[in-house]
Parts: C-alpha cells; structure tokens; sequence
C-alpha cells in the first residue's frame, strides 16, 4: 500500500468513525427525547429540538410547524400531575446520515403505558407507534428536526398498572384534559382505531436490492377500500 492509498484509507476510516459517533448521538438524543416525555416536562423536551421554521411536529391529529409551535404543543399540555405518565420506549433504531454529514433520518418504535388523570380518576392505555424523524447537526451538536409519529394502535388493558379505584372514579361524562392545541394542518391520512392497514413510510430502501419498498402502493389501495 503506497502513501496515497495509505491517506484515502485513513481518510475513509475517520469518515466511517464520525458516521459512528453521528448515529450515537443521535440515538441517545431519541432516548433522551423518551424519558422526558414520561413526565411531560416541557422545557427539556423543547430544547432538543433545531431552531428553524422548517423545526415541526406531525402527529395523527395534524402539523404544528416551526419551533414556536413545537413550544405551544408541548407547554400548551405541560403536566405536573404526579398520576400522569406517558411512558413511551424509544426502540429498535435506524439511523442514516445523509451524505452532508449535517442532517440525518431515523425510524423508530414506540410502546408503553399512558396514564392520564381525568374527571377525578385515572385513565389508562397502551400504546403502539413508529416513528419517522429527521435530525440536523448545528452548532456541532445533533438536534430533532422533525418528529413525525404514526398511531399503529391504543388499547385499554383489562387490568392496568393505575389503582382500580382511581379508574373506577372516573367521571363518565367528563371531557379529556389532555388534548392538544389547535394543528396548523389537520390530519386525515387514515383511520387511528387498529388496524387501519395504513404503512408509515419509510426513510430508506431497501438495504439489500437498493430498490425503494411498496408501502405506497399498500397505502394507496386502503385509501381506495375507505372511500368505498
């Protein structure tokens, strides 16, 4: 091996080490992003995300664009219940840098438990999503900008983890506290009850053809079957 193969090889291995450290980072900002959300603490939650109007949230009941807005959803329904718990696991990670080594994307599961106080009780659920987020490096340090989260289901155990008596005083006819802010874009894409057939798209292609995977033309026709 000569000088100059001995350089692009170094060069190589220093890429692929801070392509490494990019995806570390970047998933311990998920898992970060996870424990914050357990107890809905605000203020932390908003301070992992980019500034930036292009800084948005996409959940099942809409769009709230811009960091502004990420900061009205998530004091809007800051919570300091000490009954409250929205418990959602960051699990099975994949994350791609892009080739400007400054944005990335990042599909993510979701479960856990959720405790919500309502009418004078406690309600409860598990819940299932994915995630499809978008990162962005600056000031030399990775931040989220974009969390798009897909409902796969919510369901209520039979037996749950909130003392039977603080459920069995809930007031039937008492509306949700928990309820978000108005979204700049209202959302309609699919059904939230399970299962609604609809496939959160994929960030990336298939890793072994290359070839982009058929979710689409899957969303396509329950699109199709719901309009029927």
């Amino acid at each position: 091996m000569n000088a100059e193969e001995m350089e692009d090889r170094i060069k190589a291995l220093e890429d692929e080490l801070r392509t490494a450290r990019d995806i570390q980072e970047i998933e311990k900002i998920q898992r970060i992003y996870g424990y914050y959300l357990e107890h809905w603490m605000a203020s932390e939650i908003i301070d992992l995300f980019a500034d930036g109007p292009d800084v948005a949230l996409e959940w099942p009941e809409g769009k709230y664009i811009g960091k502004e807005a990420v900061k009205r959803y998530f004091e809007g329904m800051e919570q300091k219940d000490p009954e409250f718990m929205h418990q959602l696991m960051q699990l099975s990670p994949v994350v791609d840098i892009d080739p400007d080594g400054k944005t990335a994307k990042g599909r993510w599961y979701s479960f856990g438990g959720i405790a919500m106080p309502r009418g004078g009780g406690v309600n409860q659920s598990f819940v299932s999503g994915a995630y499809e987020n978008e990162y962005i490096k600056q000031e030399g340090k990775w931040k989220i900008k974009k969390i798009r989260w897909h409902l796969n289901f919510s369901a209520k155990p039979g037996e749950g983890w909130v003392k039977p008596e603080r459920v069995a005083a809930i007031d039937p006819d008492a509306k949700p506290t928990f309820r978000g802010p108005t979204p700049d874009i209202p959302d309609s894409r699919y059904e939230l009850q399970y299962p609604s057939g609809h496939i959160f798209p994929f960030h990336f292609k298939h890793p072994v053809t290359g070839k982009q995977t058929s979710e689409e033309q899957r969303n396509a026709t329950v699109k199709d079957t719901k309009k029927q």
